[in-house]
């Protein structure tokens, strides 16, 4: 591929997992107002968040599927679409249970961006430089974030308003992706030999479980459902920890767009460690430095100590943008995206439950205890991820790894 396609590829996905965290952010956002306009408890305000990651995780069973079988860029389309239809379609809501639905349904599209946009990177960049482009498209979640927060205060408290600008806008990302990203010229070469080999049958997702694989999908997709629970379950908590530790909501706001720019440069750095020791060891190291300063984080009483290790953290808590190039080549092009897909967002959508299980052993022991347990799912994640292959940089010293063991060289 051209310096120019990669680029262009680069770009593009990055546009459009901005807007694919925009919509995710945008929910917590207008939270607070939805539950007043609509009378919701606190329970059913959670359901709402909730729902929105198991409709990812259920996505990981079309999402990827049809990448692998239908093009990478098709897949990114209709994944734009989707999520872009139901989150305009929120404007119209006027019970909890229709909005919990239409939240459910957009998730499916939330989840296939992630698996799109990994995937195209993962194929469109070589392998000395693959994580760091992969970690600069996931690092638009941040910058979404940030988007979504000043879009809300722009339109709230008319939070119908708010979702049907945001689902409207998604036309932006689906005419940049038709207009300047062709299809992956991987996965065009791999449906070529096939059909060259009469080997004609579409991929199934049952692939992912099958001898060589299935040992693959299901330790990664625990070493991602461990290290998302730790992670949704400190982020979501987080504004209303540093409000028990007497800091004023201006100052907590402050905070927190401090932490998503350092999350941001930390993606960035990361991903260009990850390109030279290695995906595996990256991972690994930030996982257990967060589970090592989150304590800190939480325990400390100094106001001062409060403000630098936040940032500190989130520059740290970084593997999540690693996963998208790990687990982008832990698989052959053939199911690369079911198999990828599959990790991430089953893994996502077990963390579904981390707030609400958090919330439950905030009121027994206090927040801080179920933050620092937290970062022992962070070590967990890093222990269970020891048998999975050492990928990336740092591996190609030795011979290929080939696509019949379930894994690429790159």
């Amino acid at each position: 591929m051209t310096d120019r396609r990669k680029w262009a590829v680069l770009a593009t996905c990055f546009l459009a997992y901005t807007f694919d965290a925009i919509e995710l952010v945008a929910l917590t956002v207008a939270l607070p107002t939805i539950r007043t306009d609509l009378h919701l408890s606190t329970v059913q305000g959670g359901w709402l968040a909730t729902m929105t990651l198991l409709g990812i995780g259920v996505s990981s069973l079309s999402s990827g599927w049809f990448a692998d079988n239908y093009g990478r860029k098709k897949a990114l389309l209709i994944s734009l679409i989707v999520f872009g239809v139901f989150t305009a379609s929120l404007a119209l809501v006027s019970s909890f249970w229709l909005f919990l639905l239409l939240r459910f349904l957009a998730g499916f599209g939330l989840g296939g961006v992630w698996s799109a946009v990994s995937t195209l990177v993962v194929e469109a960049w070589p392998q000395e430089q693959r994580a760091r482009a992969v970690a600069f498209v996931i690092a638009a979640f941040p910058i979404g974030g940030v988007l979504a927060s000043l879009i809300g205060s722009l339109l709230l408290p008319n939070w119908r308003l708010l979702f049907l600008v945001l689902g409207l806008a998604v036309v932006i990302p689906v005419v940049v992706v038709a207009r300047t990203v062709g299809e992956s010229a991987s996965w065009l070469e791999q449906r070529k030999t096939e059909a060259k080999a009469n080997r004609t049958e579409r991929v199934s997702v049952r692939e992912i479980f099958s001898p060589g694989l299935a040992r693959l999908t299901m330790i990664g997709t625990l070493v991602v459902a461990l290290c998302q629970v730790g992670f949704w379950g400190v982020n979501t908590w987080l504004p209303t920890f540093l409000t028990s530790r007497g800091l004023d909501i201006k100052t907590v706001a402050l905070l927190v767009a401090l932490n998503n720019a350092a999350m941001f440069v930390g993606y960035n750095v990361f991903g260009y460690v990850a390109d030279k020791i290695g995906r595996k060891p990256t991972i690994m190291l930030t996982l257990v430095a967060s589970a090592v300063i989150l304590p800190v984080y939480v325990l400390t009483r100094s106001h001062s100590v409060l403000v630098w290790t936040g940032p500190l953290f989130a520059f740290l808590a970084s593997f999540g943008a690693l996963f998208g190039a790990y687990l982008g080549e832990l698989f052959p092009t053939r199911v690369r995206a079911s198999g990828a897909g599959f990790c991430f967002n089953v893994g996502r959508g077990v963390s579904a439950f981390a707030p609400l299980a958090l919330g439950g052993i905030a009121t027994g022991w206090g927040l801080p205890s179920g933050l620092v347990i937290c970062g022992g799912f962070f070590v967990l994640s890093a222990l269970t991820m020891i048998p999975l292959p050492r990928l990336g940089q740092a591996a190609t010293a030795g011979p290929p790894v080939t696509a019949t063991s379930g894994t690429v060289a790159g």
